[in-house]
């Protein structure tokens, strides 16, 4: 299971919203010190997600257009599903960009925040509850519960402290280009800015 911002893709999704809201700096400052574990995620998140309101949900589309795939995530994805297994994503970002994202790359199960949209714009609101560090690990328990295949060892990726407790929760710990928080919960830490070598370190095979 992959985190998104900064993991599975190269950017922070809340700061290209952001860009468009005029309120890069301040989003980005209270982002930074989210993932060094500074401040609480939740409260950060819905602070961040305020000054998103009033933007058009058009927006959505615009940064769609700007994501990129970090080096190694669709030979990741490729050689996991050639070894039987399943990709999933989880992201403290929003659904309304990883929900198509993942049917583009072919991801099995993801999920992540709802911003609420009202009249064609932001509310500066999320609906329902927030995926935090918790959230994140309880998604990855309960996909491998529902997987109808045996599972014989689950995987982690991501890079930040809202990371730790999905980490923690899988049977073999990555953490690609971590904050430094982040780095005691690892079995293996990715320094370079591509997963291929977890594709090595879990002797996955590409068709």
């Amino acid at each position: 299971m992959l985190d998104v911002d900064s993991t599975l893709i190269q950017q922070e999704v809340i700061e290209l919203l952001a860009d468009h809201a005029g309120v890069m700096p301040e989003v980005k400052g209270i982002t930074d010190r989210a993932m060094a574990g500074e401040l609480d995620f939740s409260q950060s998140l819905l602070h961040r997600v305020k000054l998103l309101r009033g933007v058009p949900e058009a927006v959505f589309e615009q940064v769609l257009v700007k994501l990129e795939l970090t080096p190694g995530a669709l030979e990741l994805i490729e050689a996991t599903h050639a070894a039987g297994g399943r990709v999933a994503a989880v992201s403290g970002g929003f659904s309304q960009i990883l929900e198509p994202l993942a049917k583009n790359i072919g991801l099995d199960f993801w999920r992540a925040n709802n911003l609420e949209v009202r009249d064609g714009k932001l509310t500066g609101e999320v609906l329902g509850e927030v995926i935090d560090a918790e959230a994140k690990a309880k998604a990855l328990r309960q996909w491998k519960l529902e997987c109808d295949f045996e599972v014989s060892r689950t995987v982690a990726i991501g890079d930040g402290a809202n990371d730790i407790q999905m980490l923690q929760a899988a049977d073999f710990a990555v953490a690609f280009r971590p904050k430094p928080i982040l780095r005691q919960y690892a079995d293996l830490v990715i320094e370079e800015n591509s997963l291929l070598p977890v594709i090595g370190a879990l002797n996955l095979r590409s068709s």
